[in-house]
């Protein structure tokens, strides 16, 4: 059984903090504002994989506001959700991913995020895309004011599972 899901976040810049995408740390003057680290890529990542096992999303299981989520590393919600998936007897086949921001330049930084989120979803790098796009100035990422990214993943179950489902939950 295959299943596709999707995944979209986006969070605006800020001043004080790190900015980390793909769980890497990116030089630039400012990071992104979120409750957690606010890796907006890993986000999305991880509600494009809930959404394959039709999981909620990723504000079902890491609910905004609580204080046990609080600062946490984004590879950790994404560690979670594969955990979510071999539980449930499925893997990563491959993921395609577009980061959407005038700045930072993503080109300087792709095959390390690649990697990074290779490794996390024990799949090849070459199973993982990464585009950055521009907005050509339009909208509040050619603003400058944020990151946006879209997630698509494919997920395939593993031996044994051969049911259709209706949802995990």
């Amino acid at each position: 059984m295959i299943r596709i899901g999707q995944g979209f976040d986006a969070h605006r810049f800020c001043d004080g903090r790190d900015l980390k995408l793909g769980g890497i740390k990116i030089e630039h003057p400012r990071g992104l504002e979120g409750h957690s680290d606010a890796d907006v890529l890993l986000h999305a990542v991880a509600d494009a994989l809930l959404g394959a096992m039709g999981a909620d999303d990723l504000g079902t299981h890491f609910p905004p506001g609580e204080e046990h989520t609080r600062n946490i590393d984004s590879q950790e919600m994404i560690l979670y959700t594969l955990r979510l998936l071999s539980k449930h007897r499925f893997k990563v086949v491959n993921i395609d991913a577009t980061l959407i921001c005038q700045e930072p330049k993503i080109k300087p930084y792709s095959a390390r995020i690649r990697e990074n989120i290779a490794r996390l979803c024990s799949v090849q790098s070459t199973e993982v895309s990464l585009k950055g796009k521009t907005t050509e100035g339009m909208g509040f990422t050619g603003r400058r004011e944020g990151i946006a990214a879209i997630v698509v993943v494919l997920i395939e179950g593993i031996e044994g599972v051969n049911e259709p489902r209706t949802g995990i939950g």
